[in-house]
């Protein structure tokens, strides 16, 4: 208990990256007055910061604050560095990215987003000039001439999908001249929360040997004939969709079949898919349709998830649901988590607005700490209380007056919206006042920086589907400070504070004035899901939920969110981790057979006639790329075992097993067959007349969203469970 006392959130104490930076202050007038700055030895912590803070000022016309410092200072101290909105994030990454690569360390700064990635290297570039540091970035669009070029640079700009998915095609790789990726050695990461938690658990996914998916239209069909209540109920936290008795006996009756019959489980399967589509996956708020394409909305920033998908046959079944061609699926050649990713780096540091909320995460998962960077100046921003509503239409009818309100004086109006749908459906609401709101969702997301940067101006009144991560300063327009700063308004209360307290932070930015309100209602999602039993306190005269209780059940819904999304990220981990040993463990194999001669030993030892009788100048590569097939192929199908044996394995526990043991043991015991299945038919192939060797004819990469929904397993435990209970 002392040591958490000690180690508490934001706990990392500031005092000796303060007494650097006032040492820096003292050697500014003689750095200043030099023609030619020096390149810093990072054995000077304070020379280090006076140069590049003289370097900021001259080349980008920056100079950086006394936190700005204590925020770089933090990062090359290996820590997560909380810095409010509008403090100069993206320049204290830079200085700390230029001062790891100044003690020889290759860097990679890891972003969310394409844009930001570009935006942010082009914009440092004369500042990494300066101190004789390389910079490059790399995007989704990035040829492998380009990627290889931002590699060789000291400091690469990277979205964490593309760097990852540059990681698992140089897995695959067959000729160690076409590796891309340089060994792991700093990774510095923007929106740290948002990549280190939110997107933790999301694999990043290499497939081949495409085929189409599929998913049984017909099915989509009949479960939007059933209804709710009575065909089929939705749990509490709308996780998880089931038949009732009737619902049942309806379907079988329907489609002629048996349902739960074990030996033809393929009906059922189907069913639930397309009854999870159906009921649990909504159009404008999971997912939109564009460019006749289901695009997934990544949950934590309301943006499109470029590249992912659900699982396979999850992902059928919309694409069945919303009446659109299956897109193509195939063999997953290899994986990896975001987290296994990250871990992967020897160094870890970060930024972010938000990181004291996550602190017992980032601990857990990367043994980072928090430092909490002071602003520049106060803030000033006036936070006021929820506003709380019985319905959800006398909390729209209340938003919408307080925005007209607000607007007639000119002042600038930011409302934060939870999914698309409210999104539109505010704009259009705004719209039959008379008032012209400008919407940035996920169907406009491209054009968000200009959107964003508007914001502040004089009568803006802007809509946006939340604000994780969105990368861009609001400045307020000319007379807006006189009329209060920026209003910020919340639809909704998230699932998850710290997105609260982004949307909260676009106002007040540098000491700026600005105020933040959230509008709530008792029938809101966060409400329903989380604390469905609870009786909400009656309204007052005048509509507003005043009783104390109401807050609390707002923040007892959250707090429960929260508690659940820890549990899941546990939970993936718990599974992930053997994974991930094992992985390094099959790399470390192979890195030996692609740079060395472990195959030509091998194969030269098991059969020395058959080695001896080969072409001396051919035989070393034909050894290694018949070892390399072995270990690939034994890999893709230990990757499918693991993930039949995960669907299945929460079975155990009515045996009263535990799962997660269950998992470890079969998951080794198969580990070490696939070790020899690799010696087995490397032998084969090296004997055979002509080896098949032959692999995917295309391979492309994606992200998978996790199942929202938990394996089939766990909703047939739910069923189990809520019917004992009900008996």
């Amino acid at each position: 208990m002392f040591r958490n006392l000690l180690d508490r959130p934001g706990g990392v104490p500031l005092t000796p990256y303060q007494k650097i930076v006032k040492t820096a202050g003292g050697r500014a007038d003689r750095i200043g007055g030099l023609d030619e700055l020096p390149v810093p030895k990072m054995d000077d912590l304070a020379e280090f910061c006076a140069v590049a803070r003289e370097a900021a000022d001259r080349t980008l016309g920056l100079r950086p604050y006394d936190v700005q410092l204590l925020g770089t200072l933090a990062l090359l101290d290996g820590k997560v560095a909380e810095m409010a909105t509008g403090e100069g994030k993206t320049l204290s990454g830079a200085m700390a990215a230029a001062g790891y690569a100044l003690q020889g360390k290759r860097v990679h700064v890891i972003s969310v987003n394409d844009y930001l990635a570009r935006r942010d290297a082009e914009w440092m570039e004369p500042f990494y000039a300066a101190l004789g540091v390389s910079v490059g970035w790399i995007g989704q669009n990035s040829t492998p001439e380009e990627r290889r070029a931002a590699y060789e640079k000291n400091v690469t700009y990277g979205p964490v999908s593309e760097i990852g998915f540059d990681v698992l095609r140089d897995r695959l790789r067959t000729d160690a001249s076409e590796i891309i990726v340089p060994a792991p050695e700093v990774a510095l990461i923007d929106e740290a929360d948002s990549v280190l938690v939110d997107e933790a658990r999301v694999p990043l996914v290499m497939a081949g040997a495409a085929d189409p998916g599929s998913a049984v239209p017909e099915m989509a069909a009949l479960v939007r004939q059933l209804v709710r209540g009575y065909h089929y109920e939705i749990d509490e936290q709308a996780r998880n969709v089931y038949l009732t008795p009737k619902g049942a006996d309806s379907v079988e009756n329907l489609l002629g079949v048996e349902l739960y019959d074990e030996h033809e489980p393929g009906t059922l399967i189907e069913l639930n898919l397309a009854l999870h589509a159906h009921a649990l996956l909504a159009r404008d708020v999971d997912y939109i349709v564009r460019d006749g394409q289901v695009q997934l909305i990544n949950p934590s920033r309301g943006r499109v998830a470029l590249l992912q998908r659900w699982p396979n046959g999850l992902q059928a079944a919309v694409e069945a649901k919303e009446a659109l061609p299956p897109s193509e699926k195939g063999e997953i050649l290899d994986s990896i988590t975001v987290q296994g990713l990250i871990r992967r780096y020897p160094r870890i540091s970060g930024m972010t607005g938000t990181a004291v909320a996550v602190s017992e995460q980032l601990g857990e998962f990367y043994g980072l700490k928090v430092a909490v960077i002071p602003p520049n100046r106060p803030c000033v921003r006036e936070d006021e209380q929820d506003r709380i509503y019985p319905t959800g239409p006398d909390k729209d009818a209340a938003l919408v007056e307080e925005i007209q309100d607000a607007h007639a004086s000119g002042r600038p109006i930011l409302i934060g919206t939870l999914d698309v749908a409210e999104s539109e459906n505010l704009a259009k609401l705004l719209q039959r006042r008379g008032l012209e709101p400008v919407v940035l969702n996920a169907k406009n997301d491209a054009e968000e920086a200009a959107i964003i940067a508007k914001a502040g101006e004089r009568d803006a009144i802007t809509v946006s589907t939340q604000m994780a991560g969105r990368g861009t300063d609001i400045r307020l327009g000319e007379g807006v400070a006189e009329l209060g700063g920026l209003y910020v308004i919340g639809s909704g209360r998230h699932a998850s504070s710290r997105l609260d307290d982004q949307l909260r932070g676009r106002a007040g930015r540098q000491g700026d004035p600005g105020a933040s309100v959230f509008f709530v209602s008792m029938q809101d999602d966060l409400i329903t899901q989380f604390v469905p039993d609870e009786r909400p306190p009656a309204a007052d005269a005048d509509g507003l939920v005043r009783h104390r209780r109401g807050a609390y059940l707002v923040g007892h819904a959250q707090r429960v969110a929260e508690g659940v999304n820890l549990e899941i990220h546990r939970n993936t981990w718990r599974y992930t981790r053997l994974l991930e040993h094992q992985r390094e463990l099959i790399l470390e194999w192979r890195d030996k057979v692609l740079h060395g001669d472990a195959a030509a030993n091998a194969l030269s030892s098991a059969d020395a006639d058959r080695w001896a009788a080969m072409p001396e100048d051919t035989r070393d590569e034909t050894a290694r790329q018949i070892v390399l097939h072995a270990i690939d192929r034994c890999w893709t199908e230990h990757l499918a075992f693991l993930t039949d044996l995960r669907e299945g394995i929460h079975l155990r526990a009515l045996g009263r097993m535990s799962p997660i043991d269950e998992f470890h043991r079969e998951a080794v015991a198969e580990y070490k067959s696939l070790l020899a299945e690799v010696e087995r038919r490397s032998l084969e192939s090296f004997e055979a007349p002509e080896p098949d060797l032959q692999r995917p004819a295309a391979t492309w990469t994606y992200l998978v969203q996790d199942n929202p929904f938990g394996t089939e397993w766990d909703r047939i435990l739910k069923r189990v469970t809520a019917a004992t209970r009900r008996g």
